[in-house]
């Protein structure tokens, strides 16, 4: 088993260069490509948990997304948008990087150096 779980996206710059980092330090890492295998509701749940953050925090930001500004108003309950994160993992924060019972999200990708 791994010794640190990465949830990537190939395409994404943050992504290549959090998991850079943790290759560069011999960190044996299970990359999750989240497009592909998107978590579920229950496992974004324990996700929260595990960064200790309002669910709101594993929306990715962008204001020209009408679906982003719904879920991260103030008023969205986190039921919804763990929801809505299993349904569209393309509005997943990233990279997240899970060791252990511990999470950060890795914007920066130094950020991720805060776990090892």
């Amino acid at each position: 088993m791994a010794a640190a779980r990465l949830y990537h996206n190939a395409d994404c710059s943050k992504c290549r260069a959090a998991l850079a980092l943790l290759l560069e330090r011999g960190v044996d890492v299970e990359v999750v490509s989240y497009l592909d295998n998107p978590p579920d509701a229950d496992h974004l749940r324990a996700l929260v948990r595990m960064l200790d953050v309002p669910a709101a925090a594993l929306v990715r930001p962008n204001a020209q997304d009408p679906e982003v500004a719904r879920l991260l108003d103030p008023s969205t309950a986190d039921e919804a948008i763990h929801a809505a994160l299993a349904a569209n993992p393309r509005l997943l924060q990233r990279p997240i990087l899970v060791v252990g019972e511990r999470a950060v999200i890795a914007r920066p990708p130094e950020r991720v150096l805060e776990l090892l």
